[in-house]
C-alpha cells in the first residue's frame, strides 16, 4: 500500500497554485464534460459543451428530451459521439429515477454509488471516480493516466487504473476539496513535467518518493 498520500498532497500544495480544476459550479456541466472528455482533449469538449449549453442550458430534462440525432449533432466535436450520446442518455435515465436531484444521489454510501455508476454502459472507473469527486462530492483517488505516469516516477509502477487505485491507502483526512485539488495538481504537474526527462528533472517534485509497505 502507498501510505504517504498526505505527504504528497502537502508537497504539491507547496509548489502548485490553489485553483479549481473544473472552472464551473454547474454540476451538470461537469457531469456532461466528464463523459465527453473520454478519449479526446478539452478543446474538443469545450466546443461540444458550448453547443449543449446553447441548446439546453445543461438542464437534464431538456437534454433527455432531445432526439438522439440532435444530441449526437450537439456533441459531435468531442468525437465518439454515438457512444457518448448513449452514455449521456443512460446516465440521465438513471438520474431521472431520483428526479434529477444530485444531492439525494450523493447521500448514497460511496461503494454503493460507485457500483451503480459502473453498471451504466459507457461509465468506466475513471469517469465514475471523477463524477464521485466533482459531482457527488465524495472523496477518492482518481488514478488517471497522469497519476499512473507520475507515480511510476515516484517509485510505484502499475499496470493500469485499478492496480494503482487499489494500492492507494486513502486517508480519512483527505476530504472532497483535497481530492479535487490533488487530481487537478497531478494533471497540471504531469502536463508541465512529464513530457521528457529534461522537463522531469526541472520539476520541483523530481526527488519525491512514495512510501510503500
Amino acid at each position: 500500500m502507498i501510505t504517504n498520500i498526505e505527504e504528497l498532497y502537502e508537497a504539491f500544495r507547496q509548489v502548485m497554485e490553489n485553483k479549481r480544476w473544473w472552472n464551473t459550479d454547474n454540476k451538470w456541466e461537469i457531469l456532461f464534460g466528464a463523459i465527453l472528455v473520454q478519449n479526446t482533449n478539452w478543446r474538443n469538449v469545450d466546443y461540444a459543451l458550448i453547443n449543449l449549453e446553447e441548446a439546453t442550458q445543461f438542464l437534464p430534462e431538456k437534454v433527455l428530451a432531445l432526439e438522439l440525432n440532435e444530441l449526437q449533432d450537439l456533441i459531435r466535436p468531442s468525437g465518439f459521439y454515438k457512444g457518448k450520446s448513449a452514455t449521456i442518455v443512460s446516465v440521465l435515465t438513471w438520474l431521472k429515477e431520483y428526479h434529477f436531484d444530485l444531492e439525494t444521489v450523493a447521500e448514497k454510501e460511496f461503494l454503493e454509488l460507485r457500483k451503480e455508476l459502473l453498471a451504466i454502459k459507457g461509465i468506466g472507473e475513471e469517469t465514475a471516480d471523477a463524477l464521485l469527486v466533482y459531482v457527488f462530492e465524495h472523496s477518492t483517488f482518481i488514478a488517471d493516466k497522469y497519476a499512473q505516469r507520475l507515480f511510476e516516477k515516484f517509485g510505484f509502477a502499475s499496470s493500469g487504473y485499478k492496480q494503482l487505485k487499489c494500492a492507494i491507502l486513502w486517508p480519512e483526512t483527505m476530504d472532497t476539496l483535497k481530492a479535487q485539488n490533488l487530481h487537478g495538481w497531478i494533471i497540471e504537474y504531469g502536463q508541465a513535467y512529464l513530457k521528457n526527462d529534461e522537463r522531469w528533472q526541472a520539476g520541483p517534485l523530481r526527488t519525491f518518493k512514495v512510501a510503500v509497505n
